[in-house]
Formats: C-alpha cells, sequence, structure tokens
C-alpha cells in the first residue's frame, strides 16, 4: 500500500533538481528578474485554473446547491480560492495573486504584452491550445501550461491535487524562498510589489496551504493503489515541466548576458 510518504520519497530527487536550478544563481539584476517573470507569469496565471478545477471537483457550484461530501476538502478548497483569488496586496487592496504579479511586472516594466494577449484570447473564446499557440513564447512556457490542462482534462480530483499539491503548493515555499533570498535585500523600490508577492506565497504556503493539501491528496486516494501511483506519474511530470520552464529562462538569461558581452 501507498502513502503519501511514499510519494514525497520518490520525488524527492526530481524536487531537489528544481530547488537547485542554476537559474537562481543567474538572477543577479533588475533586467534577470524581468525576464524571470515574463516566462513565470503563465505558471502564476494557470495555477488558478487548476485551483478552480478542484473547486468544481470537490465543492457545489452547482445551484441548487448540495453538500459536497468531504467536508475537510471541500474548506480546503474554497480557503485556497479565497487566498489566491481575493488575497490583499501590499497596500491592502483586494486583489488575486495573478492581478498582483502583473503589478509587479508593470514596476519593474517586465513586457506583459504576451500574457495580456493570451488572456484577452481566452475571454474570447478561444481554447487555451489555440491561444497559446498564437504566442512568440518559449517552448517551456507552452509544454508546462499545455500540461496543466491535460491535467484538469483528466477529470479526476486525485491526479489534480496531485499536480496542485507536488508541483504547486508544496514545492512553492522552498521555490520561492530561493528568489527572494537573491531579491529581498535589494534597496530597489521598483522590487516591492514582486518581493511582496514572493513573501505572501511563502507565509501563505508553507504555513497552511502546503500541509493541507498533503492531506488532501492522502483523503482523495485512500486506499486506491491505482490513484497513488496516478498522482505518482503526474507529480512527476509536473516536476520536470517545471525544470524544463527553469532551464529555459536561465538559458534565456546566459545568452542575453553572452550577447551583451559581445556587443
Amino acid at each position: 500500500m501507498m502513502n503519501i510518504e511514499d510519494i514525497i520519497n520518490e520525488l524527492k530527487p526530481i524536487r531537489q533538481s528544481v530547488l537547485k536550478s542554476t537559474l537562481y544563481d543567474e538572477i543577479h539584476t533588475i533586467d534577470d528578474i524581468r525576464i524571470f517573470t515574463e516566462y513565470h507569469v503563465f505558471a502564476v496565471w494557470d495555477f488558478m485554473s487548476l485551483l478552480k478545477s478542484l473547486q468544481l471537483q470537490l465543492t457545489t457550484v452547482a445551484i441548487p446547491w448540495i453538500p459536497s461530501k468531504n467536508l475537510t476538502v471541500r474548506r480546503f478548497v474554497n480557503e485556497i480560492v479565497f487566498g489566491e483569488e481575493s488575497d490583499i496586496d501590499k497596500d491592502g487592496n483586494p486583489m488575486s495573486h495573478y492581478e498582483m504579479y502583473l503589478e509587479a511586472m508593470q514596476q519593474i516594466q517586465a513586457d506583459i504584452t504576451p500574457i495580456t494577449k493570451f488572456v484577452n484570447l481566452i475571454k474570447s473564446g478561444e481554447t487555451v491550445e489555440n491561444a497559446m499557440n498564437t504566442l512568440q513564447v518559449a517552448k517551456s512556457i507552452k509544454d508546462f501550461v499545455n500540461f496543466t490542462f491535460e491535467v484538469i482534462e483528466t477529470q479526476k480530483p486525485h491526479i489534480i491535487a496531485g499536480v496542485f499539491t507536488f508541483g504547486r503548493e508544496d514545492l512553492i515555499p522552498d521555490l520561492f524562498m530561493n528568489i527572494v533570498k537573491k531579491v529581498g535585500n535589494n534597496s530597489n523600490l521598483s522590487l516591492d510589489k514582486f518581493v511582496y508577492y514572493l513573501e505572501r506565497h511563502i507565509e501563505l504556503d508553507g504555513d497552511d496551504h502546503g500541509p493541507l493539501s498533503l492531506k488532501m491528496v492522502s483523503q482523495l486516494c485512500g486506499d486506491d493503489i491505482i490513484k497513488w501511483k496516478e498522482v505518482m506519474v503526474y507529480s512527476k511530470i509536473a516536476l520536470q515541466k517545471r525544470m524544463f520552464l527553469w532551464e529555459s529562462v536561465s538559458n534565456e538569461l546566459t545568452k542575453r548576458k553572452l550577447d551583451k558581452k559581445i556587443n
């Protein structure tokens, strides 16, 4: 019989690879952070669709309302939705984390044109895949987002919860801690919104959301060995997609620095 500890142990090597990525050593300047955010913003955006799919699967959003089965899981999911979709920014304004991220990008003059175009295409009724194919963005971004929606399309709560937990919630505090160490002590005020976003995620995910998400996966898998194995497979791919995304950002940073030296 598998359990949550088996998943954690199996994923540990690739999780450590993500956390020890050379990307963190490449981030030194605001220009570096701009490039990072232009890649990462797509992961910030698609996180909400992953979360909302859990809300659709595990809580009741239909009318007439009836209580969903798992009291603990539905509270956890609704709590996460509230925190992600309606948090408070550094100035006390209600705002989703995606919108906070866009503001942080604008503050450091990062290019929000691709993500804005993408979201506008979605609003107009375009599919995620078609909208993504219209963009001139890295393959790693397209692969990351497309995989997220492949997970959602399984309509299997345990798989979605597994990717949400091991590819996002359980990973984010350590992942963002590596970044905030590099930029948190920077006295440049144009980074304050970005640092706030990172620190907010570390606080929420490390203290509350991460531990609760592990319990959610355990409850959804129960004693079903097939569900545990599916969680393992999809979570491993999610981490691989994250690693590919990070490597892509790192390569872009290296390329731009070499171009500057040559020119």
